[in-house]
């Protein structure tokens, strides 16, 4: 019976290994890997589904089959020594790269670990291998390491700098251009905390990758003056733009710096600018004030701008502003005629709590809230002595207190005045301190009246009338050349705002249709009347009396308009309806 139970339980055993094993062989056939064994001489004696189909041998030609049989003789030996290798030491060799050779003879890249297969007693008795086709992933690297050769000669060869940083701003990778470009070593502009040093440059380039490290946005073209002492007057381009790696996560920015100092010598000489900074203007006064923009801009010191009343003394003050260093800080205005002289003190520089009655809680003055930025001072000319002494100090010392409190606050903030009041004559009377003055006046922007350029008037015409429709949703069918005549012999005594607001009136008034005189202020219409047209057109006859004028003025149909008393659009559709040609006889 004893022998009966033992027999039992070693057949159960013997069936529970058949079985484990059974599951073992599945297992290795379902692999997409290839295992084989083989004996000590390298021979396949064991093998998947897989090995046949990577090596393209059937089932039947793979048993007896030595890795000598499918690759060639250098690729054979290297085989031999990883194997021997493995037999002297004991040790299992990982991930073995090389290539074979398929029985219908293409080539495939394989990979293969290589492990000991030894007996019960430890005697070993050949290999166990998994191998696995990587000729896919081959090629992929291949075509990266070309790829990234491709892109490093690129990198290389461009004439812009290229400049990497991680979010910390330490640089990444710079080419040979940002070195020509900063005139620095390769060495001084890789590694370590993104700082072209102090005196080679006005860092610009760390302001814009900052700002697109905080923001995660794209900077393009934005141009600045290096300030190198080797080069004063360069002038690049910037361009930042944030690097992602292919899961969108942020790593960085990447820096383009283009040398355009001679294409803008270039095209300031070959072509005068109409508009800058919203400016707008094409004529020698005005060409002046873009150039001494562009020449103050990054310069630190004061800047007072005058002209009178409606000239853009605001649009200049702001063009300084963005065309600087600190484009991206701060431009705050205040208004100095707008208020009392307690209030404009509270609102320059601040006020605590209960400074004075109505103060219920601490204020930051503008002078606070521009720091690092600009302060634009509109109309300095009627501040009172108190408010002048106490911005004289600010612009001397760079600090101040608040209203009611007695710790000074230091402050880095450039100050940018207008006025359209003549200072030095309000100097002269008594009316304003001259040291301030001569403070506020280092740098001066004088700005002529409408009526001293009205070669611009065209320009500025176009511009609001553009403005006016998108504005208003509206299409300005045209503007009659009396009107347009008008507007060249008014003074403007508004100067630009005052142009504004009447193109603003007559674009609504007109509603999409011509801009007539009806559309106009009287005080321009006079202009009008002082040159009122020599005919007027009768419908009963007005082809005749269209082409009698069209022949007297030699077929010039602006002047024919004018005699007419309409619009050129509409006499050419006049001349339209009534089928008028040059060929056309006098008594038709």
């Amino acid at each position: 019976m004893t022998e009966i139970n033992a027999y039992k339980e070693l057949e159960a055993r013997f069936q529970e290994i058949t079985r484990e094993k059974e599951a073992l062989e599945s297992i290795i056939e379902t692999i997409e890997d290839g295992f084989i064994e083989t004996d000590l001489k390298g021979k396949a004696t064991r093998f998947n589904k897989a090995t046949c189909d990577i090596c393209g041998y059937p089932p039947e030609e793979v048993v007896g089959l030595s890795y000598r049989d499918y690759m060639d003789k250098e690729t054979a030996s290297n085989v031999f020594r990883t194997f021997n290798k493995v037999y002297k030491t004991g040790i299992p060799n990982k991930a073995f790269d090389y290539e074979i050779i398929r029985k219908e003879g293409t080539r495939r890249n394989v990979e293969i670990s290589i492990s000991p297969r030894k007996d019960n007693s430890g005697k070993m008795m050949g290999f166990q291998c998994i191998m696995r086709d990587v000729t896919l992933r081959k090629q992929a690297e291949k075509e990266l390491v070309q790829q990234r050769g491709r892109l490093e000669a690129i990198f290389r060869s461009v004439e812009d700098a290229i400049i990497t940083v991680d979010q910390n701003l330490n640089v990444t990778e710079a080419n040979e251009a940002a070195s020509k470009i900063c005139d620095l070593l390769p060495e001084q502009l890789t590694g370590g905390f993104f700082s072209i040093h102090n005196e080679n440059c006005n860092q610009a380039c760390r302001d814009i990758l900052k700002e697109t490290l905080d923001r995660k946005t794209a900077i393009r073209n934005y141009p600045v003056k290096c300030g190198r002492k080797g080069s004063p007057l360069q002038k690049v381009s910037l361009s930042c733009a944030p690097l992602a790696d292919h899961n969108g996560n942020f790593l960085g920015a990447v820096l383009v710096i283009r040398d355009i100092t001679r294409l803008m010598d270039l095209e300031r000489e070959l072509k005068e600018r109409h508009q800058f900074h919203n400016i707008i203007g094409k004529s020698l006064g005005m060409q002046h004030i873009y150039r001494l923009i562009e020449d103050i801009s990054d310069y630190e010191a004061t800047v007072l701008i005058t002209g009178e009343s409606g000239t853009g003394k605001e649009l200049v003050a702001r063009a300084v502003h963005y065309s600087g260093s600190r484009h991206f800080k701060p431009f705050v205005t205040v208004n100095c005629s707008a208020l009392a002289e307690n209030l404009l003190e509270s609102e320059l520089f601040g006020h605590v709590k209960g400074a004075f009655t109505g103060a219920i809680r601490d204020h930051i003055g503008r002078f606070q809230a521009a720091d690092s930025g600009t302060l634009l001072l509109d109309e300095i000319g009627d501040i009172s002595p108190l408010i002048q002494l106490k911005l004289l100090r600010v612009l001397q010392e760079k600090e101040f207190e608040r209203v009611g409190d007695s710790h000074p606050i230091r402050v880095d903030v450039r100050v940018i005045a207008c006025t359209h009041q003549d200072l030095k004559e309000k100097v002269r009377r008594g009316g304003f301190r001259e040291d301030l003055y001569y403070r506020l006046n280092v740098l001066e922007i004088k700005i002529p009246p409408l009526r001293e350029r009205m070669e611009d008037l065209p320009l500025l015409i176009a511009h609001f009338v553009s403005r006016f429709e998108n504005k208003f949703k509206l299409t300005v069918e045209s503007i009659t050349d009396e009107v347009f005549n008008a507007f060249m012999k008014y003074h403007w005594p508004g100067n630009v705002r005052e142009l504004e607001h009447c193109i603003e009136r007559a674009v609504i008034l007109s509603r999409g249709g011509a801009i007539t005189h009806s559309h106009i202020p009287a005080e321009i219409v006079s202009q009008i009347k002082k040159n009122e047209p020599q005919l007027r057109i009768h419908k009963e006859n007005e082809p005749r009396e269209i082409l009698n004028i069209l022949y007297q003025t030699d077929w010039n149909k602006s002047k024919a308009a004018r005699l007419l008393g309409i619009s050129r659009k509409t006499l050419y559709q006049k001349i339209q309806k009534h089928n008028i040609f040059p060929s056309t006889p006098k008594n038709m």
